[in-house]
């Protein structure tokens, strides 16, 4: 989804427009963006929408739960087991182009996963 924020596509930005519309909130993590983000200067579209989300870092406390959803799930993927993490403690679902990274920690989680939702 990031990626085709930066990307200026039309249906990234419909997307957007239809959440403000609804007075959806819109969050994502610290190390999502940062896989995306390469150089602001560069990037303002990606930048600006940025500026108008919640990001959550990751923090120390997250360490603990990030690793233990990681050893439950048998995967290594810190950066997606923080994001779901941070979508079951909004009550959020998932917006991905690759819902395949999210399966082994949902199917771990059964009635608490977050919904993954596939962006194409």
């Amino acid at each position: 989804m990031l990626i085709a924020i930066d990307r200026g596509e039309r249906d990234a930005k419909n997307f957007v427009q239809a959440a403000l519309n609804e007075r959806a909130s819109l969050r994502t993590t610290a190390p999502v963006a940062a896989q995306v983000m390469r150089d602001g200067s560069k990037q303002a579209r990606l930048s600006s929408f940025l500026r108008s989300v919640e990001v959550r870092p990751f923090t120390a406390s997250d360490v603990k739960d990030v690793g233990r959803l990681l050893r439950a799930a048998n995967t290594s993927d810190v950066v997606d087991a923080h994001l779901t993490l941070f979508a079951i403690q909004k009550a959020d679902s998932i917006v991905t182009g690759d819902p395949a990274d999210f399966s082994a920690l949902v199917a771990h989680l059964g009635r608490s996963a977050p919904p993954i939702k596939y962006w194409s």
